[in-house]
This record gives C-alpha cells, sequence and structure tokens, in this order.
C-alpha cells in the first residue's frame, strides 16, 4: 500500500464484494451477487477502535477536507451516484420524494452540477427548511397541495425531466410517476421496506423510465472527494 502513510486522513469506501460474480466481472461491484458493508456485513464492527482493511477501500483525504468532512463522503457517495447514472443533464428540472439525509445530499449535488430548478417533495417542516438551505428552489408539501399539478406549474406545464425518490413509499412512487414529463425517468434510492406496486399504464403511454441505484459505484469516493476540496 503505497497511497497512504501512517497518520494520513482518510475515509472508507465500505462495500464488500466477491470479485467474481457477473456484476464484479463487469466492474459493477456495488451490485455484487453478495454485497455488504464494513462494520455491517463484516470486517469488523462500525463502532470498533482498529479494522483492517483492503488498501482499495482506504481512500485520503486532501489537506483541506477535515475528518468531519471525510465522514459525510460516503453518505455524499450515494446521491452523486444517483444523479451521475440518472439521465440528469444541465437545463433540466427535477423532482425530490424525500429530505431526509439522502434526498438532501441530492439537492447538494444537483447543485455542484448547476441545477437551475430543484424542487423538493417533503411532509416535515423541519425537513423543508434543511431543503431549502442546503439549494432546493422550491419546497411542496404534499399533504396541503397537489404534487402533480405544482410540479407542472413549476415546470412550464411539462413536468420534471428527471424525479429523484428518496422516500420510498407508495403514494410518493405512484405521485413522482405521473409528475415526470412524457420520456422521463424517476430514479428509485430509496431501499423498501415493502412490495411496491408500478401503474404500469403510466409508464407504456408516456414512455416513462423507472431506474434503480444501488448505493455507489468504483470512482464515486474520489469524485466527491475532490468535489469537495475544490469547494464544487
Amino acid at each position: 500500500m503505497d497511497h497512504v502513510k501512517k497518520g494520513d486522513n482518510v475515509c472508507v469506501q465500505p462495500i464488500i464484494y466477491d470479485g467474481d460474480c457477473r456484476s464484479c466481472v463487469q466492474g459493477l461491484v456495488n451490485c455484487c451477487d453478495k454485497n455488504g458493508f464494513v462494520g455491517m456485513s463484516g470486517w469488523g464492527g462500525g463502532l470498533s477502535e482498529h479494522v483492517v482493511l483492503p488498501a482499495s477501500c482506504v481512500k485520503p483525504l486532501p489537506a483541506n477536507v477535515s475528518l468531519e468532512l471525510g465522514a459525510l463522503v460516503e453518505p455524499l457517495a450515494v446521491g452523486w451516484h444517483a444523479v451521475d447514472i440518472s439521465p440528469y443533464k444541465e437545463g433540466d428540472s427535477v423532482l425530490v420524494l424525500g429530505a431526509g439525509p439522502i434526498g438532501l445530499v441530492v439537492v447538494q449535488v444537483l447543485v455542484g452540477k448547476k441545477c437551475k430548478n430543484i424542487i423538493v417533495s417533503e411532509v416535515s417542516k423541519g425537513r423543508s427548511e434543511f431543503a431549502k438551505k442546503f439549494g432546493a428552489h422550491h419546497i411542496i408539501d404534499p399533504t396541503s397541495c397537489d404534487v402533480v399539478e405544482e410540479v407542472a406549474r413549476l415546470t412550464g406545464g411539462k413536468g420534471a425531466d428527471v424525479a429523484f425518490d428518496a422516500a420510498g413509499v407508495q403514494i410518493g412512487l405512484d405521485t413522482a410517476m405521473k409528475a415526470i414529463k412524457a420520456r422521463g425517468t424517476l430514479v428509485n434510492i430509496a431501499v423498501w421496506e415493502k412490495r411496491a406496486t408500478l401503474q404500469m399504464n403510466d409508464v407504456v403511454f408516456r414512455e416513462r423510465h423507472y431506474m434503480g441505484v444501488a448505493t455507489f459505484a468504483l470512482g464515486d469516493f474520489e469524485a466527491v472527494i475532490e468535489a469537495i476540496s475544490t469547494g464544487e
């Protein structure tokens, strides 16, 4: 191991993967058939004083990135990966479902990627305030207004180009699928507790896309660390 030395500040890319399943051989280690996470699935507990890791998991932090910020690289990488593999492009309008930690991270990444119309759907007033501070342009309370109509109004009648589901609830899925434009994409980040259902005609007759994202891919940690270090 020659990329770090004793005393360096580092963060840990925590994916555990087998390296030889059908996903890993394509380089998609986050989609490994036997995937797990350091500190939860093995290789020591998350609160251990010492953990032994493969060198490839250890990512050095630049001098201007503190350990406190380094601790945020992992959740930031989740949002980074979701936006990165989505069809989002500059100029798009984006709907984010849920302003919990991952929803807020998605907002931050979209701000960094110059999104000018970030719409967040959130029921909690506290989380809504965080979303505003993090850079969301519009906040919708789905309990007090029609999200589909409001998204249409905020996008000039077109609908959102891309939506990110960081909530994982059926009513949010149903609403988001109708709030995105024809040939728009709904990106699922949430881990669901229950089986979800899709109204397939909402997909078929508007040629919409539904895709899943899993944690983060190789290279995402380095990209996030660089973005933090440069102020992006």
